[in-house]
C-alpha cells in the first residue's frame, strides 16, 4: 500500500508592505511522500509571497504540465508561473512561454541553482526571478512545522518576518537575476 500525502494546514496572516497586500486566509498543503519538509516550506512562502487573486498551488509534484504555484486569471488561463527548488530551465523555458511572468522560489543555494541554468535557453531569462532566503532560514522555518499552524508573515523594504509556533524568524527575501 503506497504511503499518502500528509496533510498540513496552515492559517495566515500576510502583511505584504511592498505590494499592499493584506489577506487573512488558511491553506490545506499536501505534503507527498517524496516531498522534504524545506520544499513544503519554501512552497508555502512562494504561495504567500505571490499571493493574488487566482493563485493556487499546482496539482503535484508527479505533474509535469503544471509549477509548484500558479496563478490563473478569471478565463483559466495561467498568468504566473511560480516554481520551487530548482527546476531544470527546459522546464522554465516551457512555464515562461505560457504565462505572462515566471519566478523561482528555492531553499538551496541560489548560485548552484543558476549556475544549471547558464547557457540553456530560458523564454525571457532576462524577467526571470530566482528568490532566495537567508542561510538557515528554512531550517529554523521547517523545526517549527506542525500539522496545524498559525503562520504570520510580514514583508517590507524586502525583510520577511515570519512568525510560526510562537517564534519569529527573519530574512531577507534576496533577489536573483540571470541577465
Amino acid at each position: 500500500m503506497a504511503i499518502g500525502s500528509t496533510i498540513h494546514v496552515f492559517t495566515v496572516q500576510l502583511a505584504d508592505i511592498d505590494r499592499g497586500v493584506y489577506e487573512d486566509f488558511t491553506l490545506r498543503v499536501a505534503r507527498h511522500p517524496s516531498e522534504t519538509d524545506a520544499y513544503m516550506m519554501t512552497r508555502v512562502l512562494a504561495y504567500c509571497l505571490e499571493y493574488e487573486e487566482g493563485i493556487e498551488f499546482g496539482t503535484g509534484v508527479s505533474t509535469t504540465d503544471e509549477p509548484a504555484v500558479l496563478v490563473r486569471d478569471l478565463t483559466g488561463s495561467i498568468t504566473a508561473w511560480i516554481e520551487v527548488g530548482a527546476p531544470d530551465a527546459a522546464r522554465l523555458h516551457a512555464g515562461s512561454k505560457l504565462a505572462g511572468r515566471a519566478a523561482v522560489y528555492t531553499h538551496r543555494d541560489p548560485e548552484f541553482v543558476m549556475a544549471a541554468w547558464r547557457g540553456k535557453t530560458i523564454h525571457r531569462a532576462d524577467a526571470l526571478v530566482l528568490r532566495s532566503f537567508d542561510a538557515g532560514f528554512i531550517e529554523a522555518a521547517v523545526a517549527l512545522l506542525a500539522r496545524r499552524n498559525a503562520l504570520s508573515l510580514s514583508l517590507t523594504e524586502g525583510e520577511l518576518y515570519l512568525e510560526l509556533g510562537g517564534t519569529t524568524l527573519s530574512s531577507q527575501v534576496h533577489e536573483h537575476r540571470l541577465a
